[in-house]
């Protein structure tokens, strides 16, 4: 079988450095071509171990890559800088699967939205899919199960690690600032807000911080519903919903952000009511895996019709 050629676009941010590995491991797919200006020449290697023998990084225009024919490229970018790719792909009549990392085609109703724990029928054969965010991904799949019953808006408590705020230099990465510190931020309106008030057409209010360890996400999720529901059966909820996927853990217990980090799965848990019909459950991931690299993956491989969990080590 020939190798579907792929190119990942932005490549020196932690998600790259997460994906890179997948998909040299990946039995059909051959990774064509690695993107960072900062990086150009250098070899691939030298900074990720796993990464293909041979292969250098290089500092690739948006031109630079319509012009090499892929079958997928992968956009692994900062927000509002993915567009110049595909536009420039686009222009050049390629018709190659795009996966864009950032927030710009979240909401784009022309671009299938990446989740494939809820839209794997649509991902499967899609040519422009937008990976969700990472505090989004637990958000929506800690909710999903009891969106039907929401009285109001759920109230959402998230900490990140601090490799969710990228490579660029800000006191959400600075270890100095986050000694002993939690920081809250953008306490109205965060994109993940959006998205996610989005795609469950039903508003959340979302409070990110950001901690002092480096990566992993954990989300405490209080709602009210209709109805109240005992933690027994909140949790069969959830097990109706997701029992069978492969990359979610459900159960009783509050999941620790610790046993997510350098994980695949998303880890749902607590599932305690109240008579009143308040629930509260708690969601935790690694924002670079599930967060974002192995996401990707699932969604490169239902787009390209390999398994789903192919290049995902678990």
């Amino acid at each position: 079988m020939q190798k579907k050629r792929v190119g990942l676009i932005g490549a020196r941010g932690h998600t790259g450095a997460q994906l890179i590995p997948m998909l040299a491991r990946h039995p059909g797919i051959e990774l064509a071509c690695v993107s960072s200006r900062e990086l150009d020449g250098e070899a691939v290697v030298d900074h990720i171990p796993d990464a293909p023998a041979g292969l250098n990084f290089q500092a690739l225009t948006p031109e630079d890559v319509a012009a090499l024919k892929l079958d997928a490229v992968i956009l692994a970018l900062p927000n509002g800088v993915a567009s110049r790719f595909v536009e420039a792909i686009d222009r050049a009549g390629e018709d190659p699967i795009i996966i864009d990392l950032s927030a710009d085609r979240r909401f784009d109703a022309d671009w299938t939205y990446g989740l494939p724990e809820r839209n794997r029928d649509l991902i499967t054969g899609a040519r422009c899919i937008a990976n969700p965010g990472c505090y989004a991904t637990g958000m929506q799949l800690a909710l999903l199960p009891f969106v039907d019953l929401l009285a109001s808006a759920p109230r959402i408590f998230g900490v990140s690690g601090y490799s969710g705020a990228g490579t660029t230099p800000s006191p959400k990465n600075d270890p100095e600032v986050l000694r002993d510190n939690i920081l809250p931020y953008a306490l109205t309106g965060h994109i993940h807000e959006r998205e996610v008030s989005h795609q469950l057409e039903h508003p959340v209010v979302f409070m990110p911080h950001v901690a002092p360890f480096f990566r992993g996400i954990t989300l405490t999720i209080t709602c009210e519903l209709t109805r109240a529901l005992s933690p027994t059966e909140a949790l069969e909820r959830a097990r109706a919903s997701f029992g069978n996927e492969a990359l979610i853990t459900l159960s009783q217990d509050i999941p620790l952000v610790r046993d997510a980090a350098y994980t695949h799965r998303v880890n749902i848990g607590g599932f305690a009511t109240t008579d009143e019909g308040r629930l509260t459950l708690v969601a935790t991931l690694d924002n670079l895996l599930k967060g974002a690299a192995t996401q990707a993956m699932q969604n490169l491989n239902l787009a390209m019709g390999f398994n789903e969990l192919e290049g995902i080590s678990l």
